[in-house]
């Protein structure tokens, strides 16, 4: 199964289809708002910014799976997202991306790419690279610079 074969809550309370974005390269990756790597958001804007004409997006995925780092509401998350670090690119709402109620998401992520220590998503920030197909084709760990993701990304461009 494919990720663009699912539809997500956005963080205004639309249902969106997945499917809208194939075709496209697209980074998901699991965010939170009070995390050691929140300043990773600014880095995923000018991914968004650089590349977004070309058929690349990021989708996040605000996630309270770790330590209580989100905010409580989608309110909240988009308004610290815009005034903090500029994000435009689609946020959805908060959902948890580890345990028996996992976002599907990650759940065939997960599936797809597993991990060093098995598979699951250990902490926030946590990035997947899929090509226009939905395929992973890159799985980068929290403290792995966004950035550094460039050449990857202009390859499947």
């Amino acid at each position: 199964m494919s990720i663009f074969e699912l539809e997500q809550e956005t963080l205004h309370g639309e249902k969106v289809s997945l499917n809208q974005y194939k075709g496209e390269v697209v980074v998901v990756v699991n965010t939170a708002s009070k995390c050691g790597f929140t300043p990773q958001y600014e880095e995923l804007e000018k991914l968004y910014q650089e590349y977004k004409d070309r058929g690349f997006t990021v989708l996040g995925f605000p996630s309270d799976s770790f330590m209580n780092q989100e905010l409580d509401t989608s309110g909240e998350i988009e308004e610290f997202c815009k005034i903090n670090y500029g994000v435009t690119f689609p946020l959805f709402a908060k959902s948890k991306v580890r345990g028996s109620d996992i976002n599907p998401v990650f759940d065939i992520l997960t599936k797809q790419k597993k991990g060093l220590l098995g598979g699951g998503i250990k902490w926030n920030f946590t990035k997947f690279l899929l090509d226009r197909d939905g395929n992973v084709v890159e799985r980068y760990a929290p403290k792995d610079s966004p950035i550094g993701m460039k050449g990857k990304i202009e390859s499947l461009l």
